[in-house]
């Protein structure tokens, strides 16, 4: 083995079986997704958020029906940037518990297996095969309660950026006004 720090990796794959690797993969993508929304929060949406805001202070009619339709089309837009790719990460942390309980199925499959094929009671087989059950079971709980925060949080990000947009836009428009 070329990586000896790989070791207890590989051994934890051996363990868990290749539902593991899926459930890591789908991880991986899940916290992607995550950090692509972290990093389009800071540097994209907050300077456009400003544009915005200056786009409808130099505006000579704010106060008419078709002005503030515009201002409400221009917030949708943005906060539609927002929610992009939430439908994906939920869907991420749905197929999370789906693929670990994919694993306590072909685990036990391998203890029921093992069992059928000896005569005698192996117990070595039958503890790899419940640890094969219960790895993935369990790292695709933990994924699915880590999607689940992390879905909750950018939710109330965007609740509260709406709010703050809204608020900003009516303020800098009484500022303009006065």
């Amino acid at each position: 083995m070329p990586m000896p720090w790989l070791e207890p990796l590989f051994r934890l794959v051996e363990a868990g079986g290749p539902v593991l690797v899926v459930i890591a993969g789908v991880a991986m993508l899940l916290f992607s997704v995550a950090l692509e929304r972290w990093w389009f929060f800071r540097f994209h949406y907050r300077p456009a958020r400003q544009v915005l805001v200056r786009h409808w202070v130099e505006r000579d009619d704010r106060a008419s029906w078709s002005a503030l339709t515009l201002r409400e089309v221009w917030v949708r837009e943005l906060i539609a940037s927002l929610r992009g790719p939430l439908p994906w990460l939920k869907l991420l942390v749905v197929i999370c518990p789906l693929l670990g309980l994919l694993g306590t199925v072909t685990g036990m499959v391998t203890v029921f297996d093992s069992l059928s094929v000896s005569d005698v009671n192996q117990a070595r087989a039958m503890a790899d095969g419940v640890a094969r059950a219960t790895l993935p079971t369990l790292s695709g709980m933990a994924v699915s309660v880590v999607g689940l925060l992390i879905i909750t949080r950018l939710e109330h990000i965007i609740r509260r950026e709406d709010q703050r947009l809204h608020d900003r836009l009516a303020r800098a428009a009484e500022d303009a006004n006065a």
